[in-house]
């Protein structure tokens, strides 16, 4: 740990060996998030995650993603969740809907459970937006559930 005149640091920590995640992907929107999750899971074996320490769930759509989030949360089982969706803007207001309260969600399950969840759920106005940002964010919600992890156990030890 750095240390800067008798303050300490807790170092960025990408190591990823040991640690047990869950992936909760929606299915809506499929290929999209297929492709966040090839990234998330890709990014996670780069990183160290074991593949049997990996968990992967389906749901529907970005709506069923937190409760699943949460049950995967208060199993014990899990170091780090990650959360991967898209939602596409539409002609209605469903859109801010589930965009607002996905993330709302999603939000409550890390602070109510202390298990730090990344949310990979886009938010796009067309699919092109999404494609373009599939891979980046899939790969960012991996390191961030790894740094999580690493960063909540160094504060408690």
């Amino acid at each position: 740990m750095p240390r800067y005149d008798d303050i300490y640091e807790l170092a960025q920590n990408l190591n990823g060996a040991g640690l047990r995640v869950g992936v909760v992907m929606a299915r809506f929107n499929l290929d999209i998030c297929e492709g966040l999750l090839s990234s998330c899971t890709a990014e996670l074996k780069k990183l160290g995650v074991a593949p049997s320490d990996i968990t992967i769930a389906t749901v529907p759509g970005a709506l069923e993603i937190p409760l699943v989030l949460q049950t995967m949360a208060q199993s014990g089982t899990f170091d780090a969740l990650v959360a991967l969706g898209a939602v596409i803007r539409g002609e209605t207001y469903h859109f801010e809907v589930v965009s607002n309260d996905s993330c709302r969600a999603v939000m409550e399950v890390q602070l109510d459970t202390g298990i730090p969840v990344a949310n990979g759920i886009l938010t796009c106005e067309n699919d092109d937006q999404a494609l373009a940002r599939m891979q980046q964010k899939g790969a960012d919600c991996a390191q961030a559930a790894v740094e999580m992890a690493n960063l909540l156990r160094a504060l408690t030890e």
